[in-house]
């Protein structure tokens, strides 16, 4: 049957089936063109089988973060709704890749650095649409719990798993972590993600702040633990506002009445990097990292920023 003709499945599908709400929303708010091209850098496709499509298998991707679905549960997902098949691009004459093909795609886009550069082309494309604000950064960042089952922390030892060799001990608000941190920074006035970083959770919020810092923002947001007398002069010499948060020095009973006044304006604007980091675990279940190794959870959440992003840049050009 050539690809003009219609299957005799399709044939008898409801016309009214077609892609609408949140996914006709998010599939209409990019061009998906360029992330197709990256796409077919990697193979699309189990060994020794006709492989799938690159787009349609990359959306899957993101769809699976979506909805916070396992391999399993996307490929149930692609075979029970036509709604994925629709968005992802699946035609309904065709296969459904299994979950191990989809696990061996999002493995090869990981390891060809496709996730990563597809969310700074998202981002690029919805720079051009005029939804990044550049009225501020904020910084912050989360603990994400290992995959693994914590280690016993025994008293003067901090041990690690060779299994997730990535993942450290760190102390916050007097308990023990064990996993990474995720780093991000936000643009505030449109709420999209513009950089993220992770690292083991040991790492001090303020050793990857930099990195955070676009250059092309109006200020800097950030709480005390980003204080640094040096990040304030580059900040300055850039000409963007610092807006981070004093804190207390040894040998100072407390802050100055102006940098207590200064911290509580401050404190509010940074309010939507709780809303962010709330999506993240308690909408699309990262509370907790899925894998094991470093690179597929950095992968991971460039994956799940991109699917933020989308969704958010959705709800904004629907408004």
């Amino acid at each position: 049957m050539s690809d003009q003709q219609m299957s005799l499945v399709e044939a008898f599908l409801d016309p009214r089936m077609v892609l609408r709400g949140k996914l006709k929303a998010i599939h209409e708010a990019i061009d998906w063109s360029p992330l197709e091209a990256l796409a077919k850098k990697v193979r699309p496709g189990e060994v020794g089988r006709k492989p799938y499509e690159p787009l349609p298998m990359l959306k899957a991707l993101y769809l699976a973060s979506l909805y916070d679905l396992s391999d399993p549960g996307m490929e149930e997902a692609l075979i029970d709704r036509a709604s994925f098949r629709l968005f992802c691009g699946f035609s309904f004459q065709n296969g459904t890749p299994d979950e191990t093909t989809l696990c061996r795609f999002r493995n090869a886009c990981i390891g060809a650095g496709v996730l990563e550069v597809a969310f700074a082309e998202v981002n690029r494309q919805l720079d051009t649409k005029g939804l990044i604000a550049r009225k501020g950064t904020a910084m912050d960042a989360t603990i994400v719990s290992a995959a693994s089952r914590r280690p016993d922390m025994k008293q003067g030892s901090k041990p690690a798993l060779p299994q997730e060799p990535g993942a450290t001990f760190t102390r916050k608000g007097g308990k023990s972590y064990f996993g990474y941190r995720v780093h991000i920074g936000v643009d505030l006035g449109s709420n999209l993600i513009r950089r993220l970083v992770m690292t083991p959770a040991h790492v001090n919020e303020s050793m990857v702040a930099d990195a955070l810092i676009c250059g092309d923002e109006a200020a800097v947001y950030a709480d005390k633990g980003y204080e640094n007398k040096e990040r304030r002069k580059r900040l300055r010499a850039m000409g963007i506002k610092d807006r981070i948060m004093h804190r207390s020095h040894k040998h100072q009973a407390a802050l100055p009445y102006w940098q207590q006044r200064r911290n509580a304006l401050i404190t509010p604007i940074r309010a939507p990097m709780e809303g962010v980091f709330g999506s993240f675990k308690r909408l699309h279940g990262r509370a907790r990292a899925r894998y094991r190794d470093f690179s597929h959870n950095l992968g991971d959440f460039y994956r799940l920023a991109t699917v933020f992003n989308l969704k958010r840049a959705a709800s904004m050009l629907a408004a």
